[in-house]
């Protein structure tokens, strides 16, 4: 898909103010695998939201400073996104929470998406197909994950990865040229990433009883399991195959990208994207060592964390989002004169 002259005009991130080190996981895993355990997947400390805090409220403060730092009229906001995978509630959706919440005019179209890691690419690219109508002005898109929440803090797997985080990306009609989006999902890998109790396993007294998995781990049915070696080997298949296809098919080269910007799994498995790319690894960049794996909101805060300042001119960005579903997505995206905050807390 490539949509013309829309693109994004501002951006902010919120995080949570409680820090976690990993180095003080030695509960659960031993204290000399601790250190190579930081080592392997890049992440020294993640930031957790209070018991009472979710995703949404993350996202919220993230757009009040967008929309206050960048002087936007809140009646402009034509569609508001909300990307999440640990939305407030099953019903009603949390897009129509925040519209209220943030002030939008009730003629503001809201919808809720969620497609795991790969979200943020996912619903940028439907907030570049709104933009692109005919009298719509602005579509605000959030991201925002607490996968605390949905984690066990005794599976050593996944809870020294994960961190929590909320996103605003203000999309709008201007001279950015040309966006080209590539999106793919193979539902064939659905028990990669998978949270078990829901609708087709109905929540019973025992999904909520926590016990040793398989793998040694400790869970129960409503806290996330993954297969890290399935995912893993995806990801090698499909990444960055992913990012030379959207330069193939917009006759771009290594060299015209100014920064790479990837889904923050783990730091292993990107420095093996950027090495097997040959991608310059200072047009990288890189914030899971300090905020860890945010999921679907990491492309986001990614790009405010270490690229504010640095987009006040023409750049061309290639994102790239995998996970869940199993999914993955690669946009270029031009950037020109993107407004970006300093990442507040929560």
């Amino acid at each position: 898909m490539t949509f013309h002259n829309v693109g994004i005009s501002a951006m902010s991130a919120c995080v949570p103010h409680n820090v976690v080190y990993n180095r003080h996981l030695d509960y659960l895993i031993p204290r000399d695998e601790i250190e190579k355990t930081i080592q392997n997947i890049g992440i020294e400390q993640r930031r957790i939201a209070d018991v009472d805090v979710t995703a949404s409220d993350l996202c919220y403060k993230a757009a009040v400073q967008l929309l206050e730092d960048n002087d936007i009229d809140r009646k402009s906001i034509d569609v508001l996104l909300f990307m999440s995978q640990t939305a407030d509630y099953r019903i009603p959706a949390t897009s129509s929470i925040l519209q209220n919440r943030l002030g939008l005019p009730k003629s503001t179209a809201c919808m809720d998406v969620s497609q795991g890691c790969a979200g943020y690419v996912y619903a940028l690219s439907a907030a570049y197909a709104y933009a692109s109508l005919p009298g719509i002005n602005r579509v605000l898109l959030l991201d925002g994950e607490t996968f605390s929440k949905v984690v066990s803090r005794h599976d050593k797997v996944n809870w020294p990865l994960y961190g929590d985080a909320g996103t605003a990306t203000l999309v709008e009609k201007g001279d950015y040229g040309d966006a080209t989006f590539i999106l793919n999902s193979d539902g064939s890998g659905e028990n990669a990433v998978k949270i078990h109790a829901g609708m087709r396993h109905p929540i019973t007294a025992q999904s909520c009883e926590s016990h040793k998995r398989e793998d040694g781990n400790v869970r129960n049915d409503l806290q996330i399991y993954m297969d890290g070696m399935d995912v893993f080997n995806f990801a090698l298949r499909r990444v960055p195959s992913g990012v030379k296809q959207v330069l193939e098919v917009t006759g771009k080269g290594i060299d015209d990208v100014d920064y790479l910007v990837m889904h923050q799994a783990n730091r292993f498995m990107t420095d093996y994207f950027i090495k097997k790319l040959k991608f310059p690894r200072e047009r990288a960049p890189y914030c899971i060592g300090k905020y860890g794996n945010t999921s679907s909101a990491s492309v986001p805060l990614t790009i405010v964390s270490e690229l504010e300042g640095k987009l006040s001119d023409r750049h061309t960005l290639v994102l790239s989002g995998f996970g869940a579903g199993l999914s993955w997505a690669t946009a270029l995206v031009p950037f020109k004169d993107c407004r970006v905050s300093p990442i507040q807390e929560y």
